[in-house]
């Protein structure tokens, strides 16, 4: 046997690799509306760009007739490829081996190359396909969960990690995914849960389906669990590529400055867009609209906590992260869902280095006893928390309402804000006009001949004396009462003076946030 002989031997093992777990399973995967792993990272990467690790890795357990079944390549792709250009890592199991399930090599293999990717300073993507823990492996199998947990954690708010769920996710392989930073899902094919429909009905007698239990549009609506959700994955692949291109590629880099169209940067809508009754709806993606650059806000958690905004844009080419709260949905107040949304997505833009701009238009938390038992206190404080622990640039624009601990939570001067603007109708309080009226000017109120105009007096007496902006700029709590039409070019301005901002916190192992 010559060195041909042994290079046409390994072009062979690599066609058996790259087969899976046979034709006849790559069919079954099409069937479903699935593409297999090597197709999935093949549309993902930029063209002609992945190299594939470790290949040949096989698993080395014998029992239950595992000797008799070395599918090689342990039911895992793994490699590193390019996505706009930049370098990424990423794993893609493979449903067609063993169905995808876990087990210790596989385990390995994974854990293999996330510590590539934060050793070279790159975001990882896992796209999960996984019917859970190799349980012929038995304990094994859970030991390589734990490699993979274990990585996920301590390399979280070092590089961006996004997992993309693209069957069933079901036992310990939910817990990766939710440990990283975004996940996605795909319509009717993709499904997370600890317990499966069938285990559910033994132990508790509810009957439900896979999809209903913990399909895409349960996680991103209800659960919270994933951020986003599409219709093929075609569709979700491309929302990764598109999230990445707003995202730096470690915690000691910036995200890069994008071109943009410059145009005028006075928006004159913005006195139209939003009502100056503080009580009527509004929809603030109008006013994001109008603030970035065109086109270019791309919402997280679009279907979960509606009552608040996030996501990413740019401003004049630079990427920031935006938190709004959202007048259509309980008047943009604060419950508990909503903190924890806010909170996740405020500590990510802080140890990615991404901006964070405030629109704030909130009457308070929520109340309700529901909300009360439900922890309010605690997720709420989480807000706070995230806030005061961020040391980006921190801008807040006041456009109507800032009422009591909720003005406090959402970047508030005194909880770090670099920067606070309010619209000259904006009104800043402990509370609204009428309900404080109610409060201080009750006894007066009951005792006078016309209560009804007592009461409106008063409210009139409380709304100029506090509810506007003034107050709280001659308190040096509001930097600058803006023209709503300047709204982007302050926000240019202050992101240009803030660019090159550092701030340093006590020394510390990490802070105890109220989770």
């Amino acid at each position: 046997m010559d060195i041909f002989d042994k290079i046409n031997e390994l072009y062979d093992k690599r066609r058996q690799t790259e087969l899976g777990g046979g034709d006849e399973r790559i069919e079954k995967q099409h069937a479903k509306g699935k593409m297999t792993a090597r197709e999935r990272i093949d549309y993902l990467l930029d063209e002609d760009t992945f190299v594939e690790l470790n290949p040949f890795i096989e698993h080395r357990s014998s029992d239950f007739g595992m000797n008799n079944n070395n599918a090689k390549g342990e039911g895992v792709v793994t490699g590193y490829g390019k996505i706009f250009g930049k370098p990424i890592y990423l794993f893609a199991q493979d449903f067609t081996v063993y169905g995808g399930a876990l087990g210790e090599m596989h385990g390995k293999k994974i854990a293999a190359v996330m510590d590539l990717a934060a050793k070279n300073g790159v975001p990882f993507i896992g796209l999960n396909d996984s019917g859970g823990a190799r349980i012929q492996e038995g304990v094994s199998s859970l030991d390589g969960y734990g490699q993979v947990f274990y990585r996920n954690s301590i390399y979280s708010g070092v590089i961006p990690q996004i997992s993309v769920i693209m069957g069933p996710s079901a036992g310990g392989a939910v817990y990766s995914p939710a440990i990283t930073d975004f996940v996605f899902m795909v319509e009717k094919t993709s499904q997370m849960f600890i317990t499966g429909p069938k285990v559910i009905e033994t132990v508790t007698g509810e009957q439900i389906s896979s999809e209903n239990l913990g399909g895409a549009q349960i996680h991103n609506a209800k659960s919270g669990n994933a951020h986003f959700k599409a219709e093929s994955e075609e569709d979700v692949l491309d929302a990764v590529r598109k999230l990445l291109s707003y995202l730096p590629a470690n915690n000691q880099e910036k995200a890069g400055i994008k071109a943009y169209n410059e145009e005028d940067q006075l928006r004159p809508d913005l006195t139209d867009i939003v009502p100056f009754d503080a009580k009527s709806p509004y929809d603030v993606k109008k006013v994001i609209a109008q603030v970035v650059d065109e086109d270019s806000f791309f919402e997280i958690h679009e279907s979960f906590a509606k009552n608040i905004v996030v996501g990413f844009a740019r401003i004049k080419g630079e990427t920031v992260g935006l938190v709004c709260n959202q007048p259509k949905y309980l008047a943009g107040g604060l419950d508990i869902d909503s903190s924890d949304k806010a909170a996740r997505f405020i500590r990510f833009c802080d140890a990615f280095n991404i901006p964070i701009i405030t629109f704030e238009d909130v009457t308070g938390f929520f109340p309700g006893v529901k909300q009360e038992h439900g922890g309010i206190i605690r997720h709420g404080a989480k807000i706070l928390f995230a806030y005061s622990e961020a040391t980006v640039p921190k801008i807040t624009v006041i456009t109507r309402k800032a009422y009591g601990g909720a003005y406090v939570a959402l970047n508030s001067k005194s909880i770090g804000a670099d920067l606070v603007y309010a619209w000259p109708n904006a009104e800043i309080a402990v509370m609204g006009p009428e309900g404080a009226a109610n409060i201080i000017f009750a006894k007066e109120i009951a005792e006078s001949e016309n209560p009804e105009k007592t009461r409106q007096e008063k409210i009139d007496t409380y709304r100029e004396k506090f509810a506007n902006p003034y107050v709280a700029a001659g308190l040096g709590m509001v930097d600058d009462v803006i023209d709503p039409r300047e709204t982007r070019i302050k926000l240019i301005q202050a992101l240009e003076m803030l660019y090159n901002k550092q701030e340093d916190r006590p020394k510390k192992k990490h802070g105890n946030i109220p989770l």
